[in-house]
């Protein structure tokens, strides 16, 4: 195990929390969006697409938190995945599914009518999310590794010639 880095087992709860903690911004975005969007005047396409937009970066940023040792990109294809079922269940017409439609969480979690534009717009808020994610990731302060000063200084006192004075 010469030169191995220890496991750090904090670093996927931090990223975990960092991603709930923006998918908790996104929902309020989305939520605000959506309830206030029309009375101040915004566009309905603004309005519909972009709640859409925002629902797709909250599904990335949630898988985020469930599998934080996944990279970006495994991400970004669980969620379309995700993306394009519930799209897809839009089609599908059983009572149950529609009275759940019908209610404030259905119709935020399903939505209520199919539309391909959805998925671009689903599409767009996960590269949304990647970026997002990516973006806070690089603003993250490491955790100092109390390995590596030790590992530097022996590795230093190895490399310096000892004086006979």
């Amino acid at each position: 195990m010469h030169g191995a880095q220890p496991d750090n087992p904090t670093a996927p709860l931090r990223t975990s929390l960092v991603r709930a903690g923006l998918a908790l911004v996104v929902i309020a975005c989305g939520l605000s969006l959506r309830w206030y969007g029309f009375p101040l005047g915004l566009p309905a396409f603004v309005v519909k697409y972009g709640g859409s937009l925002l629902w797709a970066t909250m599904v990335f940023l949630l898988v985020g938190v469930l599998l934080p040792r996944l990279s970006r990109m495994q991400l970004a294809a669980i969620a379309v995945l995700i993306a394009v079922v519930v799209e897809f269940s839009r089609l599908v017409h059983v009572p149950w599914l529609d009275a759940f439609r019908l209610t404030t969480a259905g119709a935020l979690l399903l939505g209520r009518i199919f539309s391909l534009w959805n998925l671009v717009a689903y599409l767009i808020g996960i590269v949304v999310g990647i970026w997002l994610d990516s973006r806070v990731a690089r603003n993250r302060i490491p955790q100092p590794n109390t390995l590596t000063p030790r590992a530097e200084t022996a590795r230093s006192d190895r490399a310096l010639p000892r004086s006979h004075a």
